[in-house]
């Protein structure tokens, strides 16, 4: 069992950045893969980037590529978005995913509540 929970969001400026964190507990969290998620209203959860267990590969999609980094620290239990040059459109909840190494919703069993970012133009 792994449970999630997501902190770092908030009101920024286009240009500007955040971190997002995504703190872990369970045995087996760092052992799992990672992901981020995010999603606006009346649209589907799309992928933002995972990252293996032992950080040895990282995926990004195509709109974030560049922008977004995502980093974790196994001993502290944490996950990292990075978020730079952060856009009007990048504005959504933000999810973190544990138990896959996918870019698809259903591949992924353990969700946080999300974490809200809007970037204002």
């Amino acid at each position: 069992q792994v449970q999630l929970v997501e902190s770092g969001g908030g009101l920024v400026q286009a240009g500007g950045s955040l971190r997002l964190s995504c703190a872990g507990s369970g045995r087996t969290f760092s052992i799992s893969e990672m992901g981020w998620f995010r999603q606006t209203p009346g649209k589907e959860r799309e992928f933002v980037g995972a990252k293996t267990w032992n950080g040895g590969n990282t995926r990004y999609a195509d709109s974030v590529k560049g922008r977004f980094t995502i980093s974790r620290d196994n001993a502290k239990n944490t996950v990292y978005l990075q978020m730079n040059s952060l856009k009007s459109e990048d504005t959504a909840v933000y999810y973190c995913a544990a138990g896959a190494w996918s870019t698809k919703v259903a591949d992924y069993r353990y969700w946080g509540q999300g974490t809200q970012v809007t970037v204002s133009s």
